[in-house]
């Protein structure tokens, strides 16, 4: 499985010629993988069969411990943002040559928190912004993603629910509508302008977004209490009567820019907290 492409293409191609492999390798997958997860990790598991020779389908082994346990170390760094020993990063990095992940989370060091990247020849941070017509674009998609919340939220007895994980609803919802949520993650301390008794706080920041829209922001311990706190405010929008994609003004990088976010029909002057990403400049090629 050397060769590089469309992740699901090639796995599903390798199957093919291999079927005896289909009900093993799916036996490994943990209950908590998200698809988006598994697909990633049984790909990474796949392409590296051949430099584990001794692992034999269904037969427990030092090989095939030490092969999934690599490849588990690889999907907590790619989805979770684990750091392990450098040798051990060498590694799953060789490991994973040809695995493609899209809209996996993004993790900024403080530089690029700050803004300390690309500048214009006035010395400036060049941003462009959104398209005027990016809330007309948006909406749709939104639209549809509302009455899949909406019933979702049914099934699972409310948004008040007192075991609702928030994440996993709007995760798959928005899978279910085609389209994925991109996760920033940044460290509480390293976020600029907070009150000093903050900053001496442990802790993550999570911004989740969806079509480059402004879903939530939210604050943890950890990186999955800060994602599951934002998406908690995320499907706070959709207990309106609808959703609205609208642009408005933001903080990013200690400068004011407008931004597509998304909010309930009941909101006349929202605020937001400054941004941890900018998806509309143009090395993100966003049009």
């Amino acid at each position: 499985m050397a060769e590089e492409g469309p992740g699901e293409d090639i796995v599903s191609e390798y199957l093919g010629q291999n079927p005896h492999l289909v009900q093993w390798v799916e036996s490994l997958r943990g209950i908590c993988e998200t698809n988006k997860q598994w697909n990633a990790r049984k790909e990474f598991i796949l392409r590296n069969l051949e430099a584990f020779p001794t692992v034999e389908p269904g037969v427990s082994s030092p090989s095939l411990d030490k092969l999934l346990s690599l490849s588990m170390v690889w999907a907590n760094h790619v989805f979770l943002g684990c750091r392990y020993p450098e040798p051990v990063m060498d590694k799953i990095k060789v490991m994973a040559e040809g695995v493609k992940v899209l809209d996996a989370p993004v993790r900024k060091t403080r530089d690029e928190i700050m803004g300390k990247g690309k500048r214009g020849p006035d010395g400036k941070r060049s941003k462009d912004g959104p398209l005027p017509n990016a809330p007309a674009q948006n909406q749709p998609f939104f639209n549809r993603l509302y009455k899949a919340v909406a019933w979702k939220l049914v099934s699972e007895g409310g948004f008040g629910g007192p075991n609702l994980d928030h994440f996993e609803v709007l995760r798959s919802c928005v899978e279910t509508s085609k389209a994925s949520l991109s996760c920033v993650f940044v460290p509480l301390k390293d976020i600029p302008d907070l009150p000093v008794a903050r900053t001496q706080r442990e802790g993550q920041v999570c911004e989740l977004r969806c079509q480059t829209v402004y879903l939530g922001t939210g604050y943890g311990r950890d990186e999955a209490a800060a994602r599951a706190m934002a998406s908690k405010e995320a499907l706070k929008a959709f207990q309106g009567r609808k959703v609205i994609v609208r642009i408005c003004r933001r903080r990013f990088q200690g400068n004011d820019v407008e931004d597509v976010v998304l909010v309930d029909d009941q909101t006349r002057n929202p605020t937001f907290p400054p941004a941890l990403s900018y998806p509309f400049t143009p090395e993100h090629g966003c049009s």
